[in-house]
């Protein structure tokens, strides 16, 4: 399976090093920042809050933000439109819905299949999940079985599980 990852709307530029580090180790094609996700040398940003942003980004990236492939998106509904366009699935990574898609369990069997080859993977704000004005772009949704009482995990977390459960046979 080829893997992208789409970071939409992260808050923490920890998470997003923290992501960026598991992505690489795992192997993912790919990562897209888009929304306010934080980005590694944003020349949007002031000097030192880029340099500030970096600094976290760097912190749980150990290096990894200058090994993954970096993609920036300004308009990532017409991105998933050209990935659908191309073959692409793309996937919400997601607990606790209330939606008409099909929804998977990350330990589910058969999900690579029914995944197919290509499939991009979409995570959204650490409170509120995946805005809903992506959900029309997304084809099915996969969600992580949890036992405790806690109704998530934190998305770097969460990500590192779809990312092993996905990448490794």
């Amino acid at each position: 399976m080829v893997l992208t990852i789409v970071l939409h709307n992260i808050r923490s530029a920890y998470n997003v090093g923290a992501i960026l580090r598991t992505a690489e180790g795992f192997g993912v094609s790919e990562v897209i920042l888009s929304g306010y996700t934080p980005r590694v040398d944003d020349a949007r940003l002031l000097p030192h809050l880029r340099e500030k942003l970096n600094h976290e980004i760097h912190k749980t990236a150990l290096g990894a933000e200058r090994l993954v492939s970096i993609y920036l998106c300004d308009d990532i509904m017409a991105e998933f439109a050209e990935r659908k366009e191309s073959g692409w699935k793309i996937v919400g990574l997601e607990n606790n819905l209330e939606t008409a898609k099909p929804i998977y369990s990350i330990n589910q069997p058969d999900l690579k299949n029914v995944l197919g080859e290509k499939v991009v993977l979409v995570l959204g704000e650490e409170v509120n999940g995946i805005d809903h004005t992506l959900y029309d772009a997304i084809s099915a949704f996969i969600e992580i079985p949890m036992k405790g009482e806690k109704e998530s995990f934190n998305v770097s977390v969460a990500a590192g599980i779809a990312m092993a459960y996905l990448t490794i046979s």
